[in-house]
């Protein structure tokens, strides 16, 4: 007798870019594509976890991609950027020109699957959530592999946590990372929690990289349909645990106890690789009992459309209300509060 095969066998076809969503984010999915469809990251092919230097030639070009990139940006932002130095930890606290709440603060954990987009990435990107909240935003450039592997981006964060709480109250903060950075901010939380220190405000996780195992659906459905993240990151996620239990909470906070979590706002599209990494903590978060928004997104692939489509507009609108929503509970408590920067 013949075993049924446990999937759904699929036939040999093209996946359109839906009418659904806008002409810019059409435009955007088109370019990330050949002219025979295929995804043109399809290209690029992580080295073996062990060849520590392939992996070093590779982060440098991609950090120099990463860093051409967002200083194409950077001449849409007005925040000023000082650089910090936490010991071994570097944290780029980025100012806005119009300083809404001074009391306040946002911790930015980059993306990067874990290994790239530190330094002027890293930069642009606190400057963005700066001018975006209206708020002083301080951009975690943690300690990435092949030279620091798990835990050192883990323990940056954690730091950087810690000095915020120095300056501000609790209530007066806001976690937030984008993939990777999600991932480090919900391991964050969770390894701070269990320390002891007190939770932030909120937490936000954008297209997070929360399980390092790959054991979510949409590991299999959107491989090749997401024109960003293509397929398996598990060369990055062994090259980044360094021989830890991949399914350990700390590397993979989809799999931790997340009771005592602060409400969070999660993000993720149709198309996106991780979309049930984030759909199965949006549940994880529920069944605790913690206050948590899913915002899915129609033919979205990881990361968004590139920062241009009305969707991600859409998307900015939407995390700005829930952040700003959580320190306006605050505000009328703490008329004209304030703490050092």
């Amino acid at each position: 007798m013949v075993a049924p095969v446990a999937g759904v066998r699929l036939e040999d076809r093209v996946v359109p870019f839906p009418a659904s969503i806008s002409e810019a984010a059409r435009a955007y999915l088109q370019r990330l594509v050949g002219v025979d469809g295929t995804p043109v990251n399809a290209r690029y092919v992580m080295p073996p976890p062990e060849d520590r230097e392939a992996w070093a030639r590779m982060k440098v070009a991609v950090d120099a991609q990463y860093g051409a990139a967002a200083q194409a940006r950077a001449g849409e932002l007005t925040s000023t950027v000082e650089t910090l130095a936490l010991g071994d930890t570097l944290v780029h606290v980025a100012t806005p020109a119009a300083l809404a709440r001074p009391d306040c603060a946002y911790l930015d954990l980059h993306g990067g699957a874990l290994v790239f987009g530190g330094g002027n990435a890293c930069r642009v990107g606190a400057q963005t959530q700066a001018d975006l909240h209206g708020v002083r935003c301080y951009g975690v450039d943690y300690r990435t592999p092949p030279q620091h592997p798990y835990p050192a981006a883990l323990d940056d964060c954690l730091v950087a946590y810690r000095h915020l709480l120095s300056k501000h109250a609790p209530d007066r903060i806001v976690v937030g990372g984008r993939s990777a950075g999600g991932n480090l901010a919900a391991a964050m939380l969770l390894r701070a929690r269990d320390e002891g220190l007190p939770m932030p405000a909120a937490l936000v996780l954008l297209s997070p990289q929360l399980d390092l195992t790959e054991s979510g659906d949409s590991f299999e459905v959107n491989r090749y349909v997401d024109v960003v993240l293509v397929g398996s990151l598990m060369s990055n996620h062994r090259l980044y645990a360094n021989g830890a239990d991949l399914a350990d909470p700390l590397i993979s906070p989809l799999f931790g106890d997340v009771s005592g979590f602060p409400s969070t706002f999660l993000q993720s599209g149709t198309r996106d690789l991780f979309l049930s990494s984030a759909v199965r903590m949006h549940r994880k978060l529920r069944q605790a009992g913690i206050p948590a928004e899913l915002h899915v997104f129609e033919g979205m692939p990881h990361g968004g459309f590139g920062g241009h489509a009305p969707e991600d507009d859409d998307l900015a609108d939407d995390m700005a209300g829930f952040v700003s929503r959580h320190w306006a509970k605050e505000d009328e408590a703490r008329p004209g509060a304030g703490h050092a920067a």
